[in-house]
């Protein structure tokens, strides 16, 4: 979804599959699937089980197995992982890079499963500190949730290093798909595990969900030229194993600080009324799924390009791709903010408003969820910003200021928690993702001589204006169709968040083309060519890109 422009200017690869365009648009695609999909799995937890004791022990269950994933596959592939092994692909030293694939494959697996056990057996204890809120039986069911939880960083962990593979070779579709088959596990526990095993099918329907994520990978990987080879102890003698060990330390530390975070969000929302965790999550999966299909889509496309360009110290290039995917996320956030601001109450009632989740639950998730798209623009382009520095192969800044970040959202928390309860939560949250957001740009911007401040502050106003006016009209759609339907059903409230939605669309089109905007012709010209494929087009999508 992104011009000719940007192809030409990003495309390493002779194939536009492999360009930066092309994986954005498979892996918004493929994620607008599953976070759709994610919708309809949050809808079946709220009205078979609403915002209660269940679903807060349910969503307190995943911070220590979650934990465990996030501090050895997410900080070993954002940060060391895919730059060492595209490095090496790009080099031409594919031997090498399977080694180093087997190498961190096997000592993941080993880390996990000794992790695993550890907590597992120490889980009561960990849960009492964790959810110290929690009355006695549901601690009890906390911890039980949590033992059998401990099985989905094993196949999560697996399926991660598949998925650095399978991007450092910019096969994104397959990548891109594990995600739907993870709900589509979690939804067959509602379905089929709960009403044989009670609420404990919940959990078994995560790790049916990893373990489906793990399995839909591997032919791809396999495909790719992947051959298992237990390397456990030789893995450490290996030069690029301990590079990527190197590296993945200060990232292992930043992400320990965003867990801790959320685990100070439990460990808050557990003293708070019942349901209040279940509702923060809710709230948060809602507005995440721009997050997911714009901020996140759009750096893991970007950032194999933008370690090839740091490796050949490209930097004029490093910094076109990076302003150009900067833009292009804000103009799809900015946008969607203004109408999820304007339109969440309607946005709640349709996903989760039905049987268990009652009118208070709504009210409290429509009013978490209009603190977090405040500050939406900032986490969308964190992901950018952290992997721009991780492709510099620098991980120890994104490290300290998710530090400084961390002290700032605790602070805040103990500031607002007093006097607006769970609001106080979503409220520190946002202001901290502003505040990472703003320090994140800043040390990035004094990394370079100019980061194209230009033409990113001229897309911005004028993306922002576009906006404005589209969350006015679409104010203004919701009050004309409300009287015209029944607000008591779900068609009557769909139709108002459809009907308000689109005008908000249509204007906001109209505004970014009155205003000549750069990204919305980028975004018209490529979904035009994705859709009406002409045979020259073909042939250009063929064809070598010179000059790189």
């Amino acid at each position: 979804m992104i011009t000719k422009l940007f192809r030409n200017n990003i495309i390493l690869n002779a194939r536009p599959s492999k360009s930066v365009a092309s994986a954005a648009f498979v892996i918004t695609m493929a994620g607008l699937a599953s976070r759709l999909l994610g919708l309809l799995r949050d809808r079946f937890l709220a009205s078979t089980f609403g915002a209660g004791d269940i679903l807060d022990a349910y969503y307190a269950a995943f911070r220590v197995p979650d934990l465990i994933y996030n501090l050895l596959i997410v900080g070993a592939l954002s940060a060391a992982f895919i730059p060492v092994f595209t490095g090496l692909l790009s080099k031409e030293k594919e031997e090498e890079a399977w080694e180093l694939t087997n190498g961190i494959l096997n000592l993941i697996v080993f880390c996990i499963l000794a992790f695993s056990f550890l907590f597992a057996l120490f889980a009561p204890f960990l849960m009492r500190v964790i959810t110290p809120g929690f009355p006695e039986e549901k601690m009890d069911m906390v911890v039980m949730f949590t033992r059998i939880m401990f099985l989905s960083p094993l196949f999560l962990g697996i399926s991660g290093i598949f998925g650095g593979v399978l991007t450092s070779f910019k096969k994104f579709l397959i990548y891109s798909l594990a995600p739907l088959f993870y709900n589509l596990g979690i939804i067959g526990g509602i379905f089929i595990f709960v009403p044989f095993f009670g609420p404990i099918g919940l959990v078994w329907g995560v790790v049916l969900g990893a373990l489906m994520h793990m399995l839909v990978q591997y032919p791809a990987v396999k495909h790719s030229g992947f051959k298992y080879d237990f390397i456990l102890f030789k893995a450490l003698k290996n030069k690029h194993v301990r590079e990527v060990l190197r590296l993945m330390v200060p990232r292992t530390l930043g992400v320990a600080v965003t867990q801790i975070s959320l685990t100070v969000v439990t460990i808050f929302a557990s003293t708070l009324a019942v349901g209040s965790l279940a509702i923060f999550n809710f709230a948060q999966n809602l507005q995440s799924v721009p997050l997911g299909l714009f901020g996140i889509s759009f750096a893991i496309a970007v950032f194999p390009t933008l370690s090839q360009y740091a490796a050949k110290e490209n930097y004029d290039d490093f910094v076109k791709a990076f302003s150009q995917t900067f833009r292009q996320i804000l103009f799809f956030v900015i946008p969607l903010s203004a109408l999820i601001l304007v339109l969440r109450a309607q946005i709640v009632r349709v996903v989760l408003g039905s049987g268990q989740f009652d009118w208070n639950d709504t009210t409290l998730t429509f009013q978490c969820l209009a603190i977090f798209v405040l500050s939406l623009f900032a986490q969308s382009t964190i992901p950018l910003l952290a992997r721009s520095f991780y492709a510099l192969h620098n991980t120890k800044t994104p490290f300290y200021i998710a530090l400084l970040t961390e002290a700032f959202n605790i602070v805040a928390i103990l500031l607002l928690i007093g006097r607006f309860q769970l609001v106080g939560l979503v409220m520190a949250f946002s202001l901290a993702s502003v505040v990472q957001m703003l320090m994140l740009l800043f040390m990035l911007r004094s990394r370079f001589e100019y980061l194209d401040d230009k033409n990113i502050l001229l897309a911005v106003s004028k993306i922002s204006l576009a906006a404005f006016l589209a969350g006015v009209d679409t104010q203004s759609a919701k009050y004309l169709i409300g009287p015209q339907v029944d607000m008591n059903t779900f068609f009557g409230v769909f139709t108002q968040l459809a009907g308000a939605g689109m005008v908000g669309v249509l204007v906001f089109g109209g505004a970014c083309y009155l205003l000549k905007l750069e990204e919305f012709f980028s975004f018209k010209d490529a979904l035009t060519r994705k859709l009406f494929r002409t045979k020259q087009d073909i042939q250009e999508d063929t064809t070598p890109v010179s000059g790189i």
